[in-house]
């Protein structure tokens, strides 16, 4: 049975504006979606990678992911009007493979640790489906408009993030029999009552969403480049 991936690039990113799709925008030189991929095919574990995009996006995608020569990478999907729609269409082209486990990630997290991939990946062999995510730390707060009213407890909370991990079938059927949105995958997972297990994920692995986190990844970035130099 094979490892796949699945990346998810369809959507249009309306929060951080500008006239291309935020997966697509540079980031020292180098667009989330390409990152992503990048960091997924660098590791011996993943079998199969494919990109669900919009049907607006092809030559985006093309020149993207222009030059990587490794077969792998399968030729991209287009996906639906929603992110659960796009996601369904996306396994949905993994039907004729062999695969038994699937990793779904967001092409807007471009900095996704390798051990955080293999520790979603491990999980699988115990439960249906597993996830990266992070404690809740700060006090919660419930409001009115900008009023504060009540702490809220957040024993138990936890940030969700990608790669979210699961059995092929078992996903592939969750997702046919579910109608309308979700929040993301674990969603639709859990409302067909799989087990969901999580894994502790990283700080580094944030999505982005926002012009301030665009200036977060280029910061991200530089981190990374310096920690890379020797001495």
């Amino acid at each position: 049975m094979l490892n796949s991936v699945l990346i998810v690039a369809a959507g249009r990113g309306h929060r951080l504006g500008g006239e291309i799709p935020k997966q697509f925008i540079p980031v020292g030189g180098i667009c989330s979606l390409r990152r992503v991929v990048d960091a997924f095919l660098a590791l011996d574990a993943v079998d199969l990678l494919r990109v669900v995009i919009h049907p607006d996006d092809q030559i985006l995608c093309g020149e993207a992911l222009a030059g990587i020569d490794d077969a792998r990478l399968l030729a991209p999907v287009h996906g639906g009007a929603t992110r659960a729609q796009s996601v369904r269409l996306g396994l949905e082209s993994f039907c004729q493979t062999d695969t038994g486990k699937i990793l779904i990630h967001d092409a807007a997290r471009p900095f996704i640790p390798a051990d955080v991939i293999a520790a979603v990946l491990s999980a699988l062999d115990e439960a249906q489906g597993a996830f990266a995510a992070l404690p809740v730390v700060d006090a919660l707060w419930s409001a009115d408009n900008s009023h504060a009213i009540a702490p809220v407890s957040r024993d138990g909370l936890w940030r969700a993030q990608t790669p979210q991990g699961f059995h092929f079938k078992a996903i592939l059927a969750a997702h046919r029999d579910h109608d309308g949105e979700a929040h993301d995958d674990v969603a639709v997972a859990r409302a067909a009552g799989m087990d969901v297990r999580i894994i502790e994920g990283a700080e580094a692995n944030f999505k982005i969403t926002t012009a301030a986190d665009l200036e977060r990844a280029q910061a991200e970035l530089l981190r990374l480049e310096a920690s890379a130099r020797p001495g």
